[in-house]
Parts: C-alpha cells; sequence; structure tokens
C-alpha cells in the first residue's frame, strides 16, 4: 500500500537526485518499522551523501546542503508527520475489510501530494545551489546518471520477457509481504497475473530516461553562473521540479496513468484475497508505523 508497489519496476534510478529527498517524506511507507525509524532519524546526512556521490560537493555547497536538508525534516517533522499519522489511524481501521481499487489509488495520490509538499519545501535549496554548480560538477552528475540508466538497462531492457516478469513479481511480493506477511500460491497467482495484464513497456521507460537525464543536465547547464534570485532562475527551476513530478511526454502520462490504475486492480484484488491473520498483520504493521510517527514527532510546547 505504498508508492513504492506502484512504482518500483517503473522509475529509474536517476530520479532518486531529488527522490532521495522524499526519504524524508516516504519513509514511514516503505520498510520495517525500526529500520524506518533509524532511516528517518539520518536522513539529512544519508541525503547528504547520496546527493554529494551525484554531485562532488565543495566545502561552501555541503555546508549550505547539510543544514538545509536539516531544516527540511524539522518543518517535515512538524507539519508532514501529523498528517501521517492520522492517515495511519484511518488505514487501520479499513485493514480488515475489503477494499476496491479506487482507495489504493487515492492513497497514491495522497502520497504523490505529500511528495510534492516536500519538493515544494525545498526548491529554494535548489535553486539557490543549481546555478553554482561548476562545469566538472555537472558532467559528474550526467556520467552518474549515464551509470544508473545502464544498470536499468541491463537489469530491465536487456533482459527476457520472462525474466522481467519474474522480477516485477519478486520485487512486488517483497513490498507487500512487508505488510501482510507471507503471501500463500493462490495469492502470488493473483499477483501474477495482475502483472502479466498491465501493459509494461520497458522500451518506452527507457526513452523516457533518456529524455528526462537530457533535461536535467541541459537545464543545469543553461543556469550556471545565473543571477541568485532571478525571475528566469526561479522559473527555469521550478519548470524542472514540475517536470520531474509530471512527464511533459503526454504519452508517458497517459502511460503512467494507465499503469498506475492496474497496479490498484492487482493489489485490491490480492488485498480481498488475503486471510484474517494476513490482514491482522497489516493492521500491526500500520499501527507499529503509526507509532514510530507519533515517536518522531516534534515536541509540543
Amino acid at each position: 500500500m505504498s508508492d513504492s508497489n506502484l512504482s518500483s519496476a517503473q522509475r529509474l534510478d536517476f530520479r532518486h537526485i531529488i527522490g532521495v529527498l522524499l526519504i524524508l517524506a516516504m519513509a514511514l511507507w516503505l520498510c520495517a518499522c525500526s529500520a524506518t525509524k533509524l532511516a528517518y532519524q539520518n536522513a539529512p546526512e544519508l541525503g547528504y551523501w547520496w546527493l554529494d556521490s551525484y554531485f562532488d560537493f565543495n566545502d561552501s555547497q555541503s555546508l549550505r546542503l547539510r543544514e538545509d536538508l536539516a531544516a527540511l525534516q524539522t518543518w517535515h517533522r512538524k507539519y508532514e508527520l501529523p498528517v501521517y499519522v492520522k492517515t495511519l489511524e484511518k488505514l487501520q481501521k479499513v485493514a480488515p475489510l475489503d477494499a476496491t481499487p479506487e482507495q489504493f489509488c487515492d492513497l497514491y495520490a495522497e502520497v504523490k501530494t505529500h511528495m510534492q509538499a516536500v519538493l515544494d519545501q525545498f526548491e529554494p535549496t535548489v535553486s539557490a545551489m543549481a546555478p553554482a554548480l561548476k562545469p566538472a560538477q555537472v558532467d559528474h552528475l550526467g556520467r552518474q546518471l549515464d551509470k544508473r540508466r545502464q544498470k536499468w538497462r541491463d537489469d530491465w531492457l536487456e533482459a527476457t520477457p520472462a525474466g522481467r516478469q519474474n522480477r516485477r513479481v519478486k520485487q512486488l511480493t517483497e513490498r507487500i509481504e512487508t505488510f501482510y506477511g507471507r503471501l500463500d500460491e493462490p495469492q502470488l497467482a493473483v499477483l501474477r497475473a495482475g502483472l502479466l495484464a498491465s501493459p509494461f513497456d520497458v522500451n518506452l521507460i527507457y526513452r523516457e530516461s533518456q529524455q528526462r537525464q537530457k533535461d536535467i543536465v541541459q537545464t543545469l547547464r543553461q543556469i550556471q553562473g545565473a543571477r541568485p534570485g532571478a525571475p528566469e532562475l526561479k522559473t527555469a527551476m521550478r519548470s524542472l521540479l514540475v517536470r520531474f513530478m509530471e512527464s511533459p511526454d503526454p504519452v508517458y502520462r497517459n502511460y503512467m496513468e494507465t499503469m498506475t490504475h492496474a497496479t490498484c486492480r492487482t493489489l485490491a484484488s490480492l488485498h480481498n484475497s488475503s486471510t484474517p491473520a494476513q490482514r491482522q498483520h497489516l493492521f500491526e504493521t500500520l499501527k507499529d508505523y503509526q507509532a514510530d510517527a507519533r515517536s518522531l514527532l516534534l515536541p509540543t510546547r
């Protein structure tokens, strides 16, 4: 029931350039509770090192980024985590019940809203740091993106159709079992059938990745040396973040919408086939997430 369930086989690693910041927004949806809490507490440091591997920041850039990531986490603890607590409470109430595809898609839309909120909050940092990047840093970014894209190509585009299907089933099964516990064979059959019926298109995904990478690198090169706070700089960076969240290609947007609805149908069918014990496991997992979210809230004065 998380965003990663919907997109783990579809997205490309280059999106983590900004997506790594979403550790702050998504940690409570993705992994085992103890690991989630630890990741959240260390998100600014983890985010810094991850981004530094792409950009090779200098000392002044590193200082600015570390400070802003820490401020982003403080904002998130104050404004976003309380919403997560309420959402997780609602999900616990419906966990024992059957679900519809629309409910899963509504949850996905809610998660995307929180992702957008984090990006909006971090936009001033991106706009301030991007024009100060050196040409060598942008070149370094391009090489790192090439490596990520090539790895995705090796894993997905070069695989056989059967290999791709097995990989998708394995990835989604691991995510789902985090919430429900071990799936039985009939449930795995439901999952396989749903994924097989979905319009998964590796060629379209790869083409989109090439366009996204080209867009990011070109935009960063175009704004190098721009005056901080200049309207054209703000416009360029805002447009890039908008394109990050939603592709400008109508064909790809339609594909992603179709894939999302197909995944929602699969998840609903799988949830409705779950046993009382599995739904109790889901309830307990959500309850643990909620407890972690509460423990991470900023103390009230």
